[in-house]
């Protein structure tokens, strides 16, 4: 096992290279930082060179990169266009976000199984028709229209929360938000537990477990939900970071200044060392969060060994 994770975290290096290499040069060709940074009026070309010098700008490309990577490793994110260190706003919003997240996959984890094992094992009937069509709609109503209409009638209308969120975005705060975040993926949680779940129901393993006389709790919890939660592990630890990145949507309906609010405030006002700086760190939480699935591989199904 110890072989295996030193193996995977020196395939990371590559993977991280790559993709920073690749947002970098997305985030340079989005425009130009400093017309952003003049406004409407265009910058004088003295100005703009100073500005150009200040933040390494007048440099080639490949230059910018290999700075900024090798600041990086010495947790040196850069300085935003306003004077602040792109750390400082790190400090501020991924806390924030990491709660939502936490939520979000709270909901997925406890009613998308739940909901999933419930039609896998009632598969035919009228409450797997019902799980099935729900789902169906949820997946189909855009992010936006769901949060949206959330805020109206639980913030506006009924008065039972706040329509937008305090800057401490304490848990309390951060449930209806969480749901929305994860509605979508809630429902896919839902779908693909109740497709494992009714395929696994007919395999040898279980009927030998139910032909052994075991308790039926045992064997659906010990036998039967073990082997089909890998696919929902995989789904769940990809969507991690997913939802702290596309987090941007939620964040802006109840007024979440996390990940999303910067990411979307840096790409406004073309803030290259904002944007690069939040997707690197994002780029990071989806390599740990695939190897702590493969990891937990092993613990679902005791036939996988890593070498």
């Amino acid at each position: 096992m110890g072989r295996y994770v030193v193996r995977r975290l020196l395939q990371m290096i590559p993977v991280f290279i790559g993709a920073t290499l690749l947002i970098f040069l997305m985030v340079n060709v989005m425009g130009d930082p400093i017309a952003g940074l003049c406004g409407d009026r265009q910058c004088d070309p003295a100005t703009a060179a100073q500005l150009e010098k200040e933040f390494g700008l007048d440099k080639p490309v490949w230059q910018q990169y290999l700075t900024y990577m090798g600041n990086v490793f010495t947790g040196d994110f850069g300085t935003a266009f306003n004077g602040q260190e792109v750390t400082e706003l790190m400090a501020s919003a991924f806390p924030v976000t990491i709660r939502l997240t936490i939520v979000a996959i709270l909901f997925e984890i406890v009613i998308g199984i739940t909901l999933g094992v419930i039609t896998g094992l009632k598969r035919g009937r009228p409450v797997d028709t019902g799980v099935l069509l729900i789902t169906l709609v949820v997946i189909s109503v855009p992010t936006f229209v769901t949060g949206l209409l959330l805020q109206l009638l639980l913030g506006v209308e009924w008065g039972w929360i706040k329509p937008s969120v305090s800057t401490d975005a304490n848990f309390d705060e951060l449930i209806v938000p969480g749901l929305v975040l994860a509605s979508v993926s809630l429902a896919y949680v839902t779908r693909l537990t109740r497709t494992s779940i009714a395929e696994n129901k007919r395999s040898d393993y279980v009927r030998t477990a139910v032909a052994k006389g075991l308790p039926r709790r045992r064997v659906i919890t010990r036998h039967l939900l073990r082997n089909s939660l890998i696919p929902v592990v995989t789904f769940i630890g990809t969507d991690i970071g997913a939802l702290m990145g596309g987090a941007i949507v939620t964040e802006r309906i109840f007024n979440i200044h996390g990940v999303g609010y910067q990411l979307y405030q840096g790409i406004l006002r073309q803030n290259t060392q904002t944007v690069v700086g939040f997707v690197t760190v994002l780029v990071l939480v989806f390599l740990i969060a695939n190897l702590l699935v493969d990891l937990l591989y092993a613990v679902l199904d005791p036939r996988i060994r890593y070498a």
